[in-house]
């Protein structure tokens, strides 16, 4: 018959007093031993918000491991439980810190930048609902696995292993022998208390360690850190009609792209520089950028296209050309474009036919000491007229495993001679004028690129990434709530097995010691749980 889950250590135990005569408890989840000649093989419990599975395989295999290393094992959750006490006593401070910043005492939310934090590497998607249900399945079986080791370390029969589901939250937990818990000392007791909090800390480890090291493991079959490659595009993206899954984003406006990191933040620099308005050159890692970028425009070109005037930023040109104005030598001469009385004339040319001519102008991060100057007699320095609120980002992307791409790299080991088309279907150049934000955002990128084409080679790594983050992030979740001084969790067992420790304190006193701090521990943690729920509101 099952026993019920109470508390391990009573406080009101006497020294030397006969342990099979007392209560015991347990915050485990334990067992009256009936009968262990015919334990059922399967169980399971059905209701309206919970479901679990029971089942007995593990048992003897979990025990007969846990006895043969008792002393390696010991020892090593002896380490854990100077953890799980450093842990505690840490989350009670933070809890104090809650309490305060409830109060107007303290600024900042520990909590609530942690939430932040995590929520912003997920979305609602169901790629990232499979992404936390395959984590929280891992990092609760360590857990769970940590205390099963620990107790058979201890001599301690484990009952059952159950996985369940609660209110659609996954879980598991081991049960034990309640007799066999009781002869146990309070450092023993924390050993097995304490091994769920370090197997998720060890977890995290595991998973940061794995993640600094992806690229080396992946490294016979993926390049890393050369070009991002694009994963997905969503159909709202405003890169959706240049970019598809599997193209390679080179650069910039000319500053090579080697991740996905430097792909956010030049779209973040080109952005602010823009909003600052400013005509001077920004040193960035040796290359001067601002808004002035500029074309070589051969003159006989000029004078093909369409000649207007413009005022007041207003431009006539068709939709499928780009106003273009002459930027003099001087650059201190330049008018600013934004300026109202403005008035000038106007070439109206054609943007992918320019975007392949030599660059002038300081606004070109790849031209470190860019002039207005640098064209040649038959050609001008004409740059794109800006339209308030958008931003003009010249992008060059490769497209490696595309089948034209494909056929090119086969003939160029035949023969050097390859067109001009035939390159140009490996990848291109386009101008994107619009919020770079958001258009930085909208594409999925991935700092990975396969060196064969095979089936869902592109998405491994993007895989691997993110079950080692989703990982880390719910098993460091699960040693913080077990480590709250609240009711019902490892951080109450914990609590009461250290107050066993001290000897000047009766047991009436460390009673109500225990019960005031489970009992402030759990109202301040509701208090911080509710402050999560309205900031995420």
């Amino acid at each position: 018959m099952e026993g019920r889950r109470v508390r391990r250590f009573s406080m009101g135990r006497a020294r030397g007093q006969n342990p099979q005569t007392q209560t015991h408890h347990s915050l485990l989840p334990i067992h009256s031993h009936s009968n262990p000649s015919s334990p059922p093989r399967l169980s399971t419990t059905i209701s309206c918000c919970y479901y679990d599975f029971k089942f007995w395989a593990f048992n003897q295999p979990l025990f007969y491991f846990g006895r043969s290393h008792s002393q390696i094992l010991r020892a090593w959750f002896s380490i854990g439980v100077g953890f799980g006490l450093t842990l505690l006593f840490s989350i009670s401070l933070i809890l104090i810190w809650e309490l305060g910043r409830a109060l107007n005492l303290f600024h900042g939310s520990f909590f609530i930048d942690l939430f932040s934090r995590f929520s912003s590497s997920f979305s609602t998607s169901i790629a990232d609902a499979a992404y936390i249900f395959i984590a929280t399945m891992v990092s609760v079986s360590v857990h769970e696995l940590g205390h099963a080791l620990a107790a058979a370390s201890e001599c301690v029969q484990m009952e059952y292993v159950a996985v369940f589901v609660a209110f659609l939250f996954p879980g598991a937990l081991v049960a034990f022998d309640s007799e066999s818990l009781q002869p146990l000392s309070c450092f023993a007791a924390l050993r097995i208390y304490c091994a769920g909090i370090w197997h998720n800390a060890v977890c995290c480890a595991v998973c940061g360690l794995a993640l600094l090291l992806l690229p080396f493991i992946l490294f016979p079959f993926y390049i890393h850190g050369e070009s991002p490659m694009v994963l997905g595009l969503p159909s709202a993206s405003p890169l959706s009609g240049y970019l598809s899954p599997g193209d390679v984003i080179v650069s910039v406006d000319g500053v090579p792209i080697h991740n996905v990191q430097e792909w956010m933040e030049m779209t973040a620099l080109i952005n602010e520089l823009t909003l600052r308005g400013r005509n001077h050159s920004l040193d960035v890692q040796g290359f001067g950028i601002n808004r002035i970028k500029g074309y070589c425009v051969p003159n006989s070109m000029m004078e093909e296209s369409k000649q207007i005037v413009i005022g007041d930023n207003q431009s006539s040109c068709p939709d499928d050309v780009t106003a273009f104005t002459p930027l003099p030598c001087d650059h201190t001469t330049i008018l600013d474009h934004n300026h109202p009385s403005r008035i000038e004339k106007t070439h109206c040319l054609n943007a992918k036919n320019v975007v392949k001519l030599n660059k002038c102008g300081e606004g070109w991060a790849a031209i470190t000491n860019g002039s207005n100057c640098m064209c040649s007699q038959e050609e001008s320095c004409l740059s794109p007229v800006q339209i308030p609120g958008l931003i003009w980002v010249e992008i060059t992307y490769s497209r490696p495993y595309s089948l034209e791409c494909l056929r090119v790299r086969r003939k160029s080991f035949v023969g050097p001679r390859i067109s001009d088309s035939m390159e140009s279907n490996c990848g291109g150049t386009f101008v994107f004028v619009g919020d770079v934000i958001s258009m930085a955002r909208s594409v999925k990128l991935t700092a990975y690129q396969p060196r064969w084409a095979f089936p869902l080679g592109t998405y491994l790594p993007n895989i691997l990434e993110r079950i080692l983050i989703c990982t880390f992030q719910v098993s460091l979740t699960l040693a913080l709530l077990n480590s709250l001084p609240v009711y019902f969790l490892d951080g109450e067992s914990i609590l009461e097995a250290t107050l066993s420790h001290f000897a000047l304190l009766c047991p009436r006193k460390r009673r109500k010691v225990l019960q005031v701090c489970l009992l402030w521990g759990t109202l301040i943690s509701i208090l911080a749980f509710f402050r999560i729920m309205l900031y995420t509101l």
